[in-house]
């Protein structure tokens, strides 16, 4: 691809930790110029975030990849003016401050406008920008739990739990970069190019309203039934035979054999025609009703052999079944690498020289495989000279004094 689909378009991340740079990471993929601000001398604190060695860790590096770092203080006049003279030469702002933050700073939408008219400003926190919450803080824990997710996720006789990554700022990033083009393309659309209103230009995200549009039909079959989904651990409520099982040689697979036409063939795979045959298993309630027996018959066949297997019988059979992969089992797979979803790049990683490292791919694919991962999270203030000079044509005793000498 000689052009990616975003080129040309320039985009101000004002953002910390995942929710905002994963929204500017978005748009970084396909092409936008994302020049991320981030506070001289400390940076983003995720730079910290799992770090193992050296002074970046491979959480920044990845979701930060293909942008460009900024030192700017925005506490200062200074940095402030930079910033909003910045704001004139882009096409997006994304910020995920607390509500009243930038207006304190004198960066409200209404003085962006002023500096952008046609400018896209996208605003992520944790409750949104209006309702007797909007002052409070949180991060995607909170709204995990407040969004109704946190409550389905675990055992049923344990606590609540959470899955392993920040889920809920990674839905609610994807929903900023998918909102700043629609308001890019609406202004594209009006009335031959005719600007909208500053209200269809502001993009309000809520990490918890986020995570609840993900819940399905929780609150319609509450309403509408009573009905009060509980933790269900690996199955999903109502849907059987659909779990995780463990192998012979201490592995697990996941098999969804819940479907009524593929349950007959899963159970003749595994030896139990008995199963297949009978009438009260032939639609998803009843097999829901007896889903220990289900499972325990499904347990004792999958135990007696490696998931090699397991998934050899079951694709035979056109049973949808997968690995449970760590992450050295991702980075052996033919399929990732067939599309690939796992990029080599070179990096710092503490040591004297830097090294290989792979990291995850684009999604979604435009043609057959990933388009190229440009570049890793940069360093600190790597483009501050660049973008204030050649943006906004600054000269470098200039720079040096908006800068404090660290550009």
């Amino acid at each position: 691809m000689t052009q990616l689909p975003l080129s040309g378009l320039r985009v101000l991340e004002l953002g910390n930790y995942i929710a905002g740079p994963t929204a500017g990471r978005l748009l970084a993929d396909f092409g936008a110029e994302v020049i991320k601000v981030e506070r001289p001398g400390r940076g983003d604190e995720l730079r910290n975030w799992r770090l193992h060695a050296g002074d970046t860790s491979m959480l920044f590096r990845t979701i930060n990849r293909n942008k460009k770092s900024v030192a700017l203080d925005l506490k200062t006049a200074d940095g402030r003016a930079a910033v909003l003279d910045l704001v004139r030469h882009c096409d997006v702002v994304i910020e995920n401050f607390r509500p009243g933050t930038l207006e304190a700073w004198g960066l409200g939408p209404e003085t962006l406008e002023e500096a952008n008219p046609d400018v896209v400003l996208a605003r992520i926190s944790a409750f949104g920008q209006t309702g007797p919450l909007a002052q409070r803080p949180g991060f995607a824990a909170v709204a995990e739990a407040f969004g109704g997710l946190r409550q389905l996720v675990g055992e049923a006789d344990r606590p609540p739990s959470r899955v392993g990554v920040s889920i809920g700022d990674s839905i609610a990033g994807l929903y900023a970069a998918f909102g700043v083009l629609v308001a890019l393309h609406e202004n594209s659309v009006r009335d031959k190019g005719k600007r909208g209103p500053l209200r269809d230009r502001v993009i309000d995200v809520a990490l918890h309203e986020a995570v609840f549009s993900m819940t399905e039909s929780l609150v319609p079959d509450h309403l509408a039934h009573g009905v009060d989904r509980q933790r269900v651990g690996g199955r999903m409520e109502g849907i059987a035979p659909s779990n995780a099982y463990p192998c012979a040689d201490g592995t697990s697979v996941v098999i969804a054999g819940n479907g009524d036409s593929i349950f007959g063939r899963y159970m003749r795979a595994i030896d139990r025609p008995d199963l297949a045959g009978d009438p009260g298993l032939a639609t998803n309630a009843g097999r829901w009703a007896r889903r220990d027996e289900l499972d325990h018959a499904i347990t004792e066949w999958t135990t007696e052999r490696t998931r090699e297997e397991v998934l050899k019988v079951l694709d035979a059979a056109a049973v949808p079944a997968g690995p449970i992969y760590t992450a050295a089992d991702i980075c052996a797979d033919e399929q990732y690498r067939a599309r690939a979803m796992i990029q080599t790049l070179p990096v710092d990683v503490g040591g004297d020289e830097p090294a290989d490292v792979g990291f995850p791919g684009i999604v979604p694919v435009l043609g057959a495989r990933s388009l190229p991962v440009r570049s890793v999270g940069p360093e600190l203030g790597e483009h501050t000279r660049e973008v204030l000079r050649d943006v906004l044509g600054r000269r470098d005793d200039e720079i040096e004094t908006i800068a404090g000498g660290r550009a």
